[in-house]
């Protein structure tokens, strides 16, 4: 007995996905535009860096791919649907498997796979609908780690760039922007996701994504210039500053229990965490978050005013008086600015859980729940074994 709205996907659901494809594309070009700048004017500790970030976010999120793919792979049901994975998994998958990851494609596997899926499924109707789901879920958290892992501190290595040299050139502000949008994007389209995937959720609303992804922008912008802000200030802390905050985030991702995969990915993801914590609130277990959510935001603006105080502390009296007031000012109330909408988004936009029957004209309910226990962020990441999809329709 199958809920009807159990792993829904529709046309909007595919349009997103293509969006955030695109969005993580154009992130991709410009952060290889920013190191061939740095390379070709002579700037090699600024290309480490930057090629450092890609190497090692893409690293961790091929991994994450990995494990995924070997799980499904291990089913004794499993079965390919799209064409890239019966090529991939076709003769001897796992070879293939480890090959295509180690050359760091995996992740671009799936991108593939989410739109020639998502492609199908609206051209022919409603016919494998929870396999769609299911690879867009899958694709969304991975995004969600390239975002933390590479998008993030590189983006607040290129704002600390600028501030240190004075000037930004024109594709560094090209991959600033592209930046800023694509994480607050990628953490409106997992939220999205996952709600698409879970049955007892509502689906989201176009306006409650957008609202949901202006307000991550609002807190995560003013998080990341307060980090970099502070490198400039104390640029040999930094890394310190990071250690010592991400160690007892590490800490409290381990005191939730987290069971997101097996004992062999569980550190590597709890370690994932801990960096997304390092720049944004992101909830890991099922069950009412509220107060978790509130100590880590006022962990959060304790930190962030820290930083900001000690770079207002050691600037001189001549950049004090140009623009160091305004940005004291200013990442504050864009912070605070954030909360405000955080909260009228599940106040006002936030979708409502509400009964689901078995069909039509079955009056008993499949799953009976009520709006209060729809909490904020209650519906905590997990990755599930995946559905039975049907045959996948022709495309003419």
């Amino acid at each position: 007995m199958e809920c009807p709205g159990f792993c829904r996907y529709s046309f909007l659901d595919f349009v997103f996905t293509v969006v955030g494809v695109c969005t993580y594309l154009f992130d991709v070009g410009s952060d290889l535009w920013v190191a061939a700048e740095f390379y070709l004017h002579d700037d090699f500790t600024w290309f480490g860096l930057v090629v450092g970030f890609m190497v090692l976010s893409s690293t961790v999120v091929q991994l994450f791919s990995w494990f995924w793919f070997k799980y499904d792979q291990e089913l004794e049901d499993f079965k390919s649907q799209t064409s890239a994975e019966k090529i991939l998994f076709g003769g001897e998958g796992r070879l293939k498997l480890c090959l295509l990851h180690a050359f760091q494609l995996g992740f671009l596997l799936r991108h593939v796979s989410a739109i020639e899926q998502g492609f199908c499924v609206w051209r022919g109707g409603r016919r494998a609908t929870a396999y769609a789901a299911y690879v867009t879920h899958d694709l969304s958290m991975l995004r969600l780690l390239e975002a933390f892992c590479e998008s993030a501190p590189q983006l607040a290595l290129l704002l600390y760039i600028v501030l240190h040299t004075g000037h930004a050139r024109p594709v560094q502000c090209v991959s600033v922007f592209a930046s800023s949008v694509s994480i607050a994007w990628t953490v409106a389209m997992y939220h999205r996701s996952l709600r698409s995937f879970l049955p007892e959720k509502a689906r989201q609303r176009w306006v409650s994504t957008v609202f949901y992804f202006l307000w991550n922008l609002l807190l995560i912008a003013p998080r990341l210039v307060a980090v970099a802000l502070f490198a400039t200030a104390l640029p040999h802390l930094a890394t310190a500053h990071f250690l010592c905050l991400w160690l007892p985030l590490l800490l409290w991702a381990w005191l939730q229990r987290t069971c997101f995969m097996d004992s062999a990915g569980e550190w590597l993801y709890r370690g994932a965490v801990a960096v997304i914590w390092y720049f944004s609130w992101f909830n890991v277990t099922e069950g009412r978050s509220r107060w978790r959510g509130v100590i880590y935001h006022a962990l959060m603006v304790t930190d962030s005013g820290i930083l900001l105080g000690a770079w207002w502390w050691l600037q001189g009296a001549e950049l004090k008086q140009a623009y160091a007031l305004g940005v004291v000012i200013s990442l504050p109330s864009a912070y605070l600015l954030g909360l405000l909408l955080k909260g009228l988004y599940y106040c006002y936009l936030h979708p409502k859980l509400r009964p689901l029957t078995v069909g039509e004209g079955d009056p008993k309910p499949c799953l009976l729940s009520v709006v209060e226990a729809d909490v904020p962020d209650v519906d905590a990441p997990f990755r599930p074994l995946p559905p039975q999809p049907g045959p996948l329709p022709a495309v003419q």
